[in-house]
This record gives structure tokens, sequence and C-alpha cells, in this order.
């Protein structure tokens, strides 16, 4: 067996593991860092939002030999506007210059054809109107609240509230931390960017669930013994998915981490850029906040229930007793786990 494959074995059987949700607060702390440095570039910088959103023109030109900054040079002298020029495939230019009208698009279309030793004809200029991209936008913020309400809805129902309420956290960081990052980069912003972020709340979701499911059974009937606080099962549900958690993630950003630096960074492909980045980004995101966000939120708004900080208060009190009395029983030792992870994964108790 892999040492990787050996520490998931130990891990899934509680021989061995990390105290995530007791240093809960440290991750909180790093995630309202990460969080205030994404909306301050959003503030500052805003995003780089794609013609799809602004309206304007897209030129496509046949094989020239003009370079793409001296394109860029001849498109921003033509329109008076910033231009975004990429390679194509085919040794053609495209050419994407944001708030042009009809009228200026075709004597930027003229000028072009000039500067670029190609005929006029031999352009193909596409005009996209700032109101389609307003629909874009609407449609896109509606998806996303109808899902952000059936996720709580479902979950509510599926689990408790408060995996609801903790996992609609978990994505609005996720996003948030995303969108932040195409502010600092500067990214543009397109139709397949929002693909990426929709894409990536499902992704966060499916992590997040993954150690929920295995909470929930874990904590079955927990306030009829008085071995483990709620707490402790909490870390074990993380802890037991966690090798899971990583393995899933990092086989999900190899291809896409190829799309954005391979595709988009070394070929050039900068259109790979829209979604990749997004994808990268939200991947990573969903993946810490599924384990260091999403879990420890449960465990402090279950644990002001009563019947949790009676449990506590048991458990607490008969480990004292048993430390005055010389017992080893402490509820983390290594003979206790299996029992644990049998009731989580089975639901079954001994």
């Amino acid at each position: 067996m892999s040492k990787l494959g050996d520490l998931g074995a130990k891990l899934y059987r509680g021989e061995v593991g990390y105290d995530f949700v007791g240093k809960r607060f440290v991750w909180y702390g790093v995630s309202i860092l990460i969080t205030i440095t994404a909306i301050v570039a959003l503030a500052v910088q805003g995003l780089n939002m794609g013609i799809e959103f602004k309206g304007g023109a897209v030129f496509t030109t046949p094989k020239t030999s003009v370079s793409e900054s001296q394109a860029r040079e001849d498109a921003e002298k033509a329109s008076g506007h910033d231009a975004i020029v990429q390679k194509l495939g085919t040794g053609g230019l495209r050419i994407q210059i944001s708030e042009l009208d009809t009228e200026a698009a075709a004597d930027v279309k003229t000028k072009l054809a000039a500067d670029l030793k190609v005929e006029a004809g031999q352009i193909n200029a596409d005009l996209v109107g700032p109101s389609w991209g307003e629909q874009i936008a609407n449609k896109a913020w509606t998806g996303l609240g109808v899902f952000m309400i059936l996720v709580v809805i479902y979950l509510a129902i599926a689990f408790e509230w408060r995996m609801a309420i903790a996992a609609l956290i978990a994505l609005i960081h996720d996003l948030t931390i995303t969108v932040g990052v195409y502010a600092l980069v500067g990214f543009e912003v397109t139709p397949g960017t929002v693909i990426g972020l929709l894409t990536i709340l499902g992704y966060s979701l499916y992590d997040t669930v993954v150690v929920f499911d295995g909470l929930k059974e874990g904590s079955k009937d927990i306030t009829k013994q008085t071995r483990w606080t709620y707490s402790e099962v909490a870390n074990r549900s993380i802890n037991g998915t966690l090798v899971r958690s990583i393995n899933t993630t990092v086989v999900a950003l190899l291809p896409v981490g190829a799309l954005l630096f391979i595709g988009g960074g070394i070929l050039d492909a900068g259109m790979l850029n829209d979604i990749s980045l997004s994808l990268f980004v939200g991947l990573a995101a969903g993946a810490y906040s599924s384990i260091f966000i999403a879990t420890p939120l449960v465990v402090d708004l279950k644990e002001r229930e009563p019947a949790m900080k009676a449990l506590k208060k048991r458990v607490l009190a008969k480990r004292a007793s048993a430390a005055k009395d010389g017992s080893s029983e402490d509820g983390f030792g290594a003979g206790d786990a299996p029992e644990v992870v049998a009731q989580g994964r089975s639901g079954r108790r001994r």
C-alpha cells in the first residue's frame, strides 16, 4: 500500500487525525483575510467585463503577418478605445473593441483593413449590444439565486438547517474568492466565466455533502453516549474523508491546470482563461471550504443547543473522573476509533 493510501486508511479508522475543528478560529481568520482581500480588489480594480457584457465589436481577420502588439496599437488608434487582440490558429487575429456602435465599427473595419494590408471584405465584424450582455448578467444572477435557494431547501430536508446555512456560507465564500482573483489578475469576465462559476458551486457542494453525510451518520443518538462530544465526531468525519477530498481535488485540478497554464499561458489560447481560471480557483477554494469552513460552522451552530452543551459537560466530567481514577478512557484513543468510524459509515452502534 502506498504511503498516502496507508495514511488514508489510518485517518479512516481514526488511528491518526488532525484537529480541524479545534483550530477552526485559525481557519476562520484565514478565510476572512482572503475574503477581505477579494472584496477590496473588487472595489478598487473592479472586474474586466468582456464585450458580451459591455457591448462592442469583434473583428476576425484572415491570415496576416502583422503582430498582435502592432494590431492592438492599430485598433486602438482607429477606434479610440482599448483593444484585446488574440492570435488564431488560422494565422488570423481576433480583435475585440468595446463600446463601438454600428457606424463606428464600419469605420474601424476600413481602417484595420488598410493597416493589416487585407481586404475589408475579408474581415468579419460581429456587433454585440450592451443590452444583450445585461440580459446574460440578469439570467446568471437569477440562476445563481435559484441554485442557492434550492441548495438550502435540499440540505435542510436531507440533513438539517444548520448544515444548510453552513453550506450556503461556504458557497458564498468560494464565489467571493474566485471573483476576487479575477479582479486581482484582470482576466476578462465572459459567459465562459459564468459557466465556470456555476460549475464550481456543484463541485464545492459535493465535497461538503460528503463530509456532512459522515457527520450525520456518526452523530445519530449521540446524546445517548458519554464518550465523544459533537465536535469530536465532526472532526473524525473530516479526517475520515480527508484523503478522498484531496485525491478528487487533485485529479480535478490537473486537467483544469493544463487548460489554464499550458493552454492559456504557454500556447497563448487566451479564450481558455475565461473558464479555466474560475474552475481552478473555485475547485481549490471549494475543497478548502468543505474541510475548514463548512463543518466547523456546523459545530459552532450545533453546540449552541442545550442538549449538546449538556453532552459536552457529561463527556468532560466522565473524562475528569476517569483521569482521577487512572483510567485510560478519554474518548481519543485509537481503540475507540473503529467504533466511531463504523457508526459514522453504517449507522450501527456497538
